[in-house]
């Protein structure tokens, strides 16, 4: 008689990010594998190709990067891409003309450029909408889209929409469901799991995360539709470099724990920016006075490193603020272990006109913040010194303007 081997445990997926493709060089057996550089690969023979012939079409060390990804995702294929648009310009491939595509009114300001430029050429038909309200499920059933695009949180005033809810009623008009997890990564979300058929990242953020890398990819929930991409990525010639991959993949090894400290550090802006008299309002979802508090804790497993706020003073006081920084680098992008901030109106969002911002809620007061991982206390320290001096730099302020607002918009 023989004792009973139970399975090992299922790895968890903050261990599955350390351990990708850890230890899988057959060669030489380095922990670390290889970067294959290589933009061509020997056939075997004639007639006899490899699993990988040209670096366009197929690369070890980009593959690895899309089956981590795919894995970390919860989906059945990746497709890593040259840049973050490159990714959203493929996903929209899949389309015909006359398809109809709802995307969320606040989306990425890149995102909406590209969407507006293609319907002006008759790619598509598109719907900027707010799919945050309680009847975006019921114009989704009227408007019966081929694509709904879901950005949450938003970039850049951090609204949260209710996948599921989105993902049944786009599924029940036969729609594709396409999330942009950019702003959390799988570390804090999952959109798969919650109903969507793709997911796009700029791998260029927090997948990276050193800001040293401009990336994309796509993962999809369908084998089928994971090789559709592909073949339209190598179409394209949109696929990303090597060496991208390679920088890439090292990122997702720390995802996890990066992730847990510009959550902590984002609580701690957050908090000493709503204590602050000369900030109006503070969007950020882990405020439990934020109107998308509730489902943020429902579908995502921590609020993100993204604090978005709205400074008394309008412009004026914005060019003042920021040039009295220390910890926090005025520049785009985010999600590095930097702290960086930026303002909307004139650099992320600039694309769009001034109407479109107005009816996205984008305000010339509002700044981003892309919390890094420093020290907590010198983030807040730096932050609280530069309202200190805006403060005492202008006429003094009424009382009511001693209480703060936290809005998801408008």
């Amino acid at each position: 008689m023989t004792d009973r081997i139970d399975p090992p445990r299922p790895l968890s997926t903050a261990t599955r990010a350390v351990r990708a493709a850890i230890a899988t060089d057959q060669h030489h057996g380095a922990v670390v594998p290889p970067i294959h550089l290589s933009s061509t690969f020997a056939f075997a023979g004639f007639d006899r190709k490899r699993e990988f012939d040209y670096t366009r079409s197929g690369n070890p060390t980009r593959s690895q990067l899309a089956d981590a990804l795919a894995e970390l995702e919860g989906g059945a294929a990746a497709v890593v891409t040259s840049t973050g648009m490159s990714a959203v310009a493929l996903v929209l491939h899949l389309l015909e003309p006359g398809d109809l595509v709802l995307a969320a009114h606040d989306c990425y300001g890149g995102t909406y450029r590209l969407l507006r430029a293609l319907a002006g050429k008759h790619h598509f038909e598109l719907a900027a909408v707010d799919l945050t309200a309680p009847d975006a499920d019921a114009l989704i059933a009227a408007r019966r889209p081929r694509l709904v695009w879901v950005e949450t949180p938003s970039n850049p005033l951090l609204r949260i929409t209710d996948v599921r809810r989105i993902a049944t009623a786009a599924h029940a008009v036969g729609a594709i469901v396409v999330a942009d997890n950019t702003f959390l990564s799988p570390a804090l979300q999952q959109p798969l799991s919650l109903g969507a058929d793709l997911v796009v990242h700029s791998t260029t953020k927090y997948l990276n995360g050193h800001s040293d890398v401009v990336g994309g990819a796509v993962i999809a929930a369908d084998p089928a539709v994971g090789e559709q991409l592909a073949w339209w990525a190598n179409a394209l010639g949109i696929t990303g470099a090597p060496f991208d991959s390679y920088l890439t993949l090292r990122g997702v090894r720390t995802l996890f724990p990066r992730m847990a400290q510009h959550v902590a550090n984002a609580a701690a802006v957050a908090e000493a920016l709503c204590r602050h008299d000369q900030v109006a309002r503070v969007y950020w979802p882990g405020l439990p006075s934020h109107p998308g508090h509730d489902i943020a804790c429902a579908q995502q497993s921590g609020f993100g490193g993204m604090v978005s706020f709205e400074l008394e003073g309008g412009v004026e006081a914005v060019g003042r603020f920021v040039a009295s920084l220390r910890c926090f680098t005025l520049a785009e992008s985010l999600g590095g272990v930097e702290s960086l901030v930026a303002h909307p109106a004139t650099m992320t969002h600039a694309s769009m006109d001034a109407a479109a911002r107005s009816r996205a809620g984008i305000r010339d007061s509002l700044l981003r913040l892309s919390v890094g991982i420093e020290t907590s206390e010198d983030l807040v320290a730096d932050l609280e010194g530069a309202l200190d001096r805006l403060g005492a730099d202008s006429p003094p302020l009424a009382d009511t303007a001693r209480f703060f607002h936290v809005v998801a918009g408008g």
